[in-house]
Order: C-alpha cells, then structure tokens, then sequence
C-alpha cells in the first residue's frame, strides 16, 4: 500500500466560516498542548470536555494531534506553537461528490454540513474511486481554497526487466538512458538559467529600494516556475519509464551532488538554486503510483568513466572522448554509468 496525498480546489461560497473554523482549530491545539505542558502529562479528554466551537468529530481529531504533538515535544524540549490556520477533518465525517465536498463546520453555534463546489479532475477522481480516504484537510493558499486528501492505493509492481539511468545537470537538467539503448533529454537548463538571472537582477534592484512585499511575491513566482519544471521534467522520465516497461529508475544520491556537478564560478549560484531534491521527490512519487522502483547510486566519476573500456576521461564542455574511440554527449556517459553503478547501499541491482 502506498500513502499519497491529492490536492482539490474548492470555492467556498463564505470563506469566513473556513477561516473561523481553522483559527478555532489550531487555536483549541495550542491551548490543549500547553495544558499538558503545564501538567507534564497529557491529560483523558473527550469531545465534551473540550471548549471550543468545533463539531464533536473534530474536537476528537484535535484531542489526537494535540497529543501527538505532546508527544513529539516531550522529546524535542520545545513546544510547537501552530500558526497557520489548518482544519482537519476525518475520513467517516466528509463526502467528496462528482462537484463538490461536505464535511462538517459550526455556524451560529450550531453544527452544520457545508456543502462547497469542487474541481475534480480525472486523474483526482481515478485515484479516489480507487483507494481508500484518510485525512481531509483544509488550506488557504494565495487567497484559494483548498482540500488535501490523504488516500492510500495499491500498487503493483512493474514487471518489466529494463532499466533506466537519470544524470542530473544545469545545462541539460535531466538526461534518461534505457538498459535497452534509448535516451532522451528533459529541460531546458538555458531557459532556467535566464528566469534565475532575471529574478536575481529584480531582487537586487528591489532590495535597493525596500520593497520588501514585492520581492517576496517574486520569490513565489520563481518557486512556482522552478516547481512546475521538475513536475515536467519527473512526468517525462516516468512516461518514458513506463513507455518501455521499464522496473527500476536509477537516480544519483543527492548528498554527493553538489560535489559532482560540474560547475563554472557563474553557474555556482545556479547550482545551489536549482532543487535536485525536489526532482528527486517527484520523480520517486510519480515512480511509485506507476509500481517503479527507485534505486539511489554514488555519481562519483560517472561522466568521466568510459562506458566501454571504464577509462577516466575529462569531457571537453558537453563532448566526452575516450582514446579508445567511444564519443557521446558528457550527460549520457553519466546516465549509462549511472544505470550500471551498484545502489548506495552496496547491493547491485542486474543492469
């Protein structure tokens, strides 16, 4: 079983009841994770013995993640103090229809259910229809609404017997190569490199004048661009992947990243922005709704090792040659090697 989450929009007809009910939550968690701070214990509570102008079922959730939390903190030392409004509702108290989601809420002192338009896209209602619903939550993001549903699915595990290599880069991003001989590039890393400039340049110059919101909303925009192309870049290796049937995607262990990349003074800053992690993150989520598994590798010498006859050799830019006549483009060497290295933890998977 696999634990994913999915993300709907909704369209409150009163946002102010979604706002008053996840102050109220998260102020009802706060409050009861002092107590117990208080008293060094937490405390047998039910519904009834909580005060709060929340529906009875989630008072319950409240009592489970406030001491959760208790629990957590007890070890850390510290108490986490919630500030971002949140409310969770559980999977026996909500109903996602074809357009829209109920669950309950408390207006004018009384327990309702409120009944708020949803979009629905397809691939939200396969998996919904095929799994089974855990946690609901409710969230606000640049003045939206959203649900977060935690589902858990079945996943069969791919029966293919290739595999594949993925060498991470600046200039080229992603560079895919079958076991069978296929290669594709994904990204564009000039592009990236320009949006990255352009958005240092503004930064600077609105540093100059303080305009402090402003950079802060460009901030976002650049996340969101970077965000939508590692969202792109990890659907084309897993499309390729399972185009091909293949059953093991092997990625470079992102700790010694950093380290491999090779990188002009110029290209330092793009290095350090450019999240592997979060291309990593995706690439392994999408991997495991299609039942691919992920297999991590030291990139140690990996575009500098000849695939053919295993001698070290430095690429000129984007050309790499061997003395022993093998020439290809520097990022697929790293990606076949990649594809032949035994996994970090010693144990070699069959290329």
């Amino acid at each position: 079983m696999q634990t994913i989450t999915i993300q709907i929009r909704i369209f409150p007809a009163h946002p102010s009841v979604l706002l008053d009910m996840g102050q109220e939550y998260i102020r009802t968690v706060n409050e009861l994770t002092k107590q117990a701070e208080v008293s060094g214990t937490f405390p047998k509570l039910t519904s009834k013995s909580v005060q709060a102008n929340l529906p009875s079922a989630v008072k319950n959730q409240i009592i489970r993640d406030a001491r959760s939390i208790f629990q957590k903190f007890k070890k850390d030392k510290k108490r986490p103090i919630l500030k971002k409004r949140v409310y969770y509702v559980n999977n026996q108290n909500y109903t996602i229809g074809d357009h829209h989601i109920s669950f309950p809420v408390v207006i004018d002192g009384k327990v309702q259910r409120l009944v708020v338009p949803a979009i629905l896209p397809d691939r939200e209602r396969v998996l919904l229809a095929n799994s089974k619903h855990g946690l609901l939550r409710v969230v606000q993001k640049s003045k939206k609404w959203f649900v977060q549903v935690a589902i858990e699915r079945p996943t069969e595990q791919a029966s293919g017997d290739i595999m594949i290599g993925v060498d991470l880069g600046l200039k080229v991003p992603a560079v895919i190569v079958t076991s069978s001989g296929k290669t594709k590039f994904c990204g564009n890393g000039r592009k990236n490199k320009f949006i990255r400039r352009k958005y240092n340049t503004n930064r600077r110059r609105l540093g100059k004048l303080k305009k402090l919101s402003v950079i802060r909303k460009q901030g976002n925009k650049e996340g969101r661009y970077m965000k939508d192309q590692n969202h792109k870049i990890s659907r084309q290796i897993v499309n390729m992947a399972i185009q091909e049937n293949v059953s093991v995607i092997k990625l470079e262990k992102l700790t010694a990243i950093r380290k491999t990349t090779r990188t002009s003074r110029k290209n330092t800053k793009n290095l350090h922005d450019w999240s592997f992690y979060q291309l990593n993150k995706f690439i392994a989520y999408k991997a495991a709704l299609a039942g691919i598994k992920i297999a991590e590798v030291d990139p140690a010498y990996t575009s500098q090792t000849c695939p053919v006859c295993l001698r070290r050799n430095k690429a000129n830019d984007r050309k790499y040659r061997c003395v022993c006549g093998y020439t290809a483009h520097r990022d697929r060497v790293g990606a076949i090697n990649i594809m032949h290295q035994p996994v970090a933890d010693g144990n070699s998977l069959p290329a």
